[in-house]
């Protein structure tokens, strides 16, 4: 899989372990596999509250929005990567979930 850079100063070191957690050949969906690989985190754990903007950019209510600074596809998810290792698994549908993966 191939991770987009959306800010100029992203380095691969910013998105982690995040990159070898997915995988193109399992044919889970991107949650069930994040799910499984973050278990020292607690897994998968989708945040309620967020905002998903038309530009993939996120806010929650009384913070500043927050822009992608990485993205890939696993088949016809979008996977988003934001400051404070917030990730958002987006559907063709604009449905969405939000964990944070530090």
């Amino acid at each position: 899989m191939i991770w987009e850079a959306l800010h100029p100063k992203l380095t691969p070191e910013h998105l982690g372990l995040l990159p070898g957690m997915l995988d193109e050949e399992d044919p889970r969906p991107a949650r069930a596999q994040l799910d499984e690989a973050y278990q020292h985190g607690g897994g998968w754990q989708p945040f309620k509250g967020f905002e998903l903007h038309e530009d993939n950019s996120i806010s929650y209510p009384g913070d500043p929005r927050q822009q992608p600074l990485a993205q890939t596809w696993l088949r016809d998810e979008l996977i988003v990567f934001y400051d404070y290792s917030w990730v958002c698994v987006i559907q063709k549908d604009r449905s969405f979930e939000i964990c944070r993966m530090d």
